[in-house]
C-alpha cells in the first residue's frame, strides 16, 4: 500500500520548507482551515498585501486568487510572489477592461474613478484612487472630487452612495456573482430559523440583503464584530469558510450560514497540496508558472492608485 500523509504530516512538511527557503505564506479568510493552519498571515486581500510588504522573507506563496498576489507583487516588488493555484481567477476583477473605463473618462473628465480592489492590475492603471471595503466610505468621504464613478462592484458602489449622499456617484453593472446571488427572502428565511441571531453581512451583496442586517462591512470586519460581540449567535452573509473559521475562534458561540450560495469555487481551488508543491518547487524552474512576473511600468502606473488609497485612507 502506497503511504499516504495526513494533513498535520504535510502541514510539518511545509514548515520545514518554509525555514529552509525563506518562504512566508498568505492565506485569505476565504481558504479552508488545513491551509489557514499553515500560513504565517491571514486576512483580507489587502492586509495580507501589507503584511507581505513588511516580512523580510524573500519568497511569498499567496493562498487565494490572482489579483491578490498581483497586488502583493506590486507592494513588494523585489520580493518572489507565488500563486498556489494559477487557476484561481476572480471573476468580479476581470470583468470590466481598461479600454472600457478609459471611454467613459474620456466622456466625463471631471468624474473620478475609484477602484475596489479586487480588480486586476492593468485596470486598476486608469483609475485615481483605490478602496477596499472597510476603507471604501472613509475614502470617498475624504476626496474632494464630487463625481465620482465607482467600479467593478455596484453592490459595494450602492453601499458607499448611501453612506456618502453629497457625492455624485455613478455605478456600472458589476460585481462578485457569489455574493449577489443572494437573495432578501433568504435573509427573512435565515431569520425566521434563528430568531436570536444578529445578522452579518458583507457589502459586496444585494441592498436588499444589506438593508436587513445588523452589521454590513468587510471580511475582517464581520469577524471582528462576531468576536466583540457579546451575542451569542449570527448568520454569516459572507463566503461560508468564515462561519467555519469563526466557530473554532468563538466556540461558545453559534455561527449559521446565510446561504448554502455563497461558496467561492476559485478560493476553494487551492488545496494543502498546492501549497506544498509550490514551496517543494521554490529554488527550481519548476516554480517559474506560479511565479508572478510584472513589468516596472505595469507596477509603477498601478500603484498610482493604490499609493492614494494610502494617502487618503
Amino acid at each position: 500500500m502506497e503511504n499516504v500523509n495526513t494533513v498535520y504530516e504535510i502541514q510539518q512538511k511545509i514548515e520545514k520548507l518554509k525555514k529552509e527557503k525563506d518562504i512566508c505564506i498568505l492565506a485569505h479568510s476565504y481558504q479552508g482551515r488545513e491551509i489557514v493552519e499553515a500560513a504565517d498571515f491571514t486576512g483580507d486581500s489587502y492586509k495580507l498585501s501589507v503584511d507581505a510588504s513588511k516580512v523580510t522573507n524573500k519568497n511569498i506563496v499567496f493562498c487565494g486568487v490572482h489579483f491578490m498576489a498581483e497586488t502583493a507583487k506590486m507592494l513588494s516588488p523585489e520580493k518572489h510572489v507565488y500563486l498556489a493555484n494559477t487557476a484561481a481567477g476572480c471573476p468580479m476583477a476581470e470583468q470590466m477592461e481598461p479600454e472600457m473605463i478609459e471611454m467613459i473618462k474620456a466622456q466625463d473628465p471631471e468624474r473620478k474613478v475609484v477602484a475596489y480592489i479586487n480588480t486586476t492590475a492593468a485596470l486598476k492603471t486608469v483609475c485615481d484612487v483605490c478602496v477596499t471595503s472597510s476603507s471604501a466610505v472613509k475614502i470617498v468621504s475624504a476626496m474632494e472630487d464630487k463625481k465620482i464613478l465607482f467600479i467593478p462592484d455596484c453592490n459595494l458602489g450602492a453601499f458607499v452612495q448611501k453612506a456618502c449622499p453629497d457625492k455624485d456617484i455613478k455605478l456600472l453593472q458589476g460585481g462578485c456573482p457569489v455574493h449577489a446571488a443572494v437573495n432578501p427572502e433568504e435573509v427573512r428565511l435565515a431569520k425566521q430559523a434563528h430568531p436570536n441571531a444578529l445578522v452579518l453581512v458583507h457589502p459586496e451583496c444585494v441592498p436588499g440583503v444589506s438593508e436587513q442586517a445588523d452589521y454590513v462591512g468587510s471580511t475582517s470586519g464581520i469577524m471582528n464584530f462576531a468576536e466583540k460581540s457579546e451575542a451569542k449567535e449570527f448568520i454569516i452573509g459572507t463566503e461560508m469558510s468564515i462561519a467555519e473559521h469563526l466557530q473554532y475562534k468563538c466556540p461558545d458561540k453559534r455561527f449559521y450560514i446565510l446561504s448554502k450560495k455563497i461558496l467561492c469555487p476559485n478560493m476553494k481551488l487551492t488545496s494543502l497540496m498546492d501549497v506544498y508543491r509550490v514551496c517543494e518547487a521554490i529554488g527550481s524552474p519548476a516554480a517559474e508558472e506560479n511565479e508572478i512576473f510584472m513589468s516596472p511600468e505595469l507596477i509603477a502606473k498601478a500603484r498610482v492608485c493604490i499609493d492614494e488609497m494610502l494617502r487618503l485612507g
